[in-house]
């Protein structure tokens, strides 16, 4: 029996992508240093000693993959600029090469009718900027309205989505505390400042946006995670919370002007004297939408007490996990999606990154099947449409990633596209889940 699972008319279909991740040309038409050409460049940082340099090389190829969403039958693309393409130090000098770049781009998606979603931070900071503080520093988030004029002047009059910042949970804390990110500190007190900067940042440019593209939308991408106890225990159901406060609650509640939350300022145990008078306020200025970047959850278990004192575990990870090393757990964006409405209600909801890493492999029929990643999406496009059967405004979904790309400090060792990326000769192959992502937007349902 066929089953089918309909999206609301006005349903939006995407795909995304970040600029360090595919654009390569790391250092042409006078593009300044970033903080992921630096760290990228630094030996023992990225798996296989990788780097950005030359990626998807979309910065030469973007044609050919505009085609490829078209193809795709995508009506969105979501995409960051490259500040220091634009400014190669950060503030001051622009570019023109590089605005012609971007200018270009958004002209031939529109022209493709696929509307661009433009994200203007993705953790590629201008090194120049970096070696004056970088982001625990308040004139890093001075400078980033500067960037956020410049781009919203020049492209505002056709792009209407924005979003400032994606993920400032990972540029702050994986950059400034965990050290597996640029600019690889760690140190507690500059993430703390960094988390603030970066959120003070976001809300002095969104008026920006709004002064430079009458009419746009204007919100910000973060990573969020469920954060289940494994147990019913006071411990595990205390360290649970204890997670979600620094994962999802940290940027969630000033977000919607509840302030930085009392328990976890009191577990950091940080002075917060990088906030001053009127940041919070700020900081919250009215979202347009909020975009949800999901994966995966977290199953929490307690280090307060020992194994053999705490309840037996009642919840345990789904055995089945991506290439990450990630719990597949769909169960969750469906939970995810009804918090954020109910506990917060901001107005719109997108998923602008969802999606998983697999091995993929090229097969003697010269195609990529991937039927992991097939169920994956399924499965977790049905969670979004129960949300949306609940009440929950969600408008669109962005498939992670458009094409296999720089993953970060795992290098090209993951790939998460759509589209396979044969990174020796740039050649481009759809994936059997592109295929299938394809049907269900033409159909605007999932089809079983």
């Amino acid at each position: 029996m066929t089953t089918e699972i309909s999206f609301p008319s006005n349903f939006i279909w995407g795909a995304a992508t970040a600029a360090y991740q595919i654009e390569g040309a790391w250092n042409e038409d006078g593009k300044g240093e970033s903080i992921w050409d630096r760290f990228s460049h630094t030996p023992g940082k990225i798996e296989g000693e990788d780097t950005g340099d030359v990626a998807c090389d979309h910065y030469h190829r973007w044609r050919e993959d505009v085609a490829l969403m078209r193809r795709l039958g995508l009506q969105a693309y979501r995409f960051s600029i490259s500040w220091p393409r634009l400014l190669p130090e950060g503030r001051g000098r622009v570019k023109q090469a590089s605005l012609d770049f971007y200018d270009r781009l958004v002209d031939a998606l529109l022209e493709a009718s696929i509307a661009p979603f433009v994200t203007l931070y993705h953790w590629d900071l201008p090194q120049a900027l970096q070696d004056k503080g970088g982001w625990p520093a308040r004139a890093t988030a001075e400078a980033f309205v500067g960037y956020a004029d410049v781009a919203s002047r020049t492209l505002g009059d056709r792009v209407k989505h924005w979003m400032t910042l994606n993920e400032p949970f990972v540029s702050a804390m994986v950059g400034y505390l965990e050290g597996r990110h640029a600019p690889g500190h760690s140190d507690l007190d500059e993430a703390l400042a960094a988390t603030h900067h970066l959120l003070l940042a976001h809300g002095w440019a969104v008026p920006v946006i709004r002064r430079n593209s009458p009419g746009a939308q204007v919100g910000i991408a973060l990573n969020l995670s469920g954060q289940t106890p494994a147990s019913p225990s006071a411990a595990d159901r205390a360290m649970a919370w204890r997670q979600d406060g620094i994962l999802n609650r940290w940027f969630l509640d000033p977000l919607s002007a509840r302030g930085y939350p009392a328990d976890i300022v009191q577990y950091r145990g940080r002075p917060m004297d990088f906030v001053q008078a009127g940041d919070l306020e700020a900081i919250a200025t009215p979202l347009d939408f909020l975009g949800v970047n999901y994966y995966t959850r977290g199953v929490v278990r307690s280090d307060a007490v020992p194994e053999a004192e705490n309840a037996p575990r009642t919840v345990f990870p789904n055995p089945e996990r991506t290439e990450m090393g990630w719990e597949v757990y769909p169960e969750g964006l469906y939970e995810l999606l009804g918090r954020l409405h109910f506990d917060y209600r901001f107005p719109v909801l997108y998923i602008t990154e969802n999606g998983a890493a697999y091995l993929d492999q090229i097969g003697p029929d010269g195609q990529v099947d991937d039927p992991l990643r097939v169920a994956f999406f399924k499965e977790h496009l049905t969670a979004a449409a129960r949300a949306i059967t609940a009440g929950v405004p969600l408008r669109g979904y962005f498939a992670w990633s458009l094409l296999d790309n720089f993953e970060w400090a795992h290098g090209y060792s993951k790939r998460f596209g759509l589209i396979y990326v044969d990174y020796p000769t740039q050649r481009r192959i759809l994936k059997t889940s592109a295929r299938w992502y394809r049907r269900v937007i033409t159909t605007n349902a999932v089809i079983d």
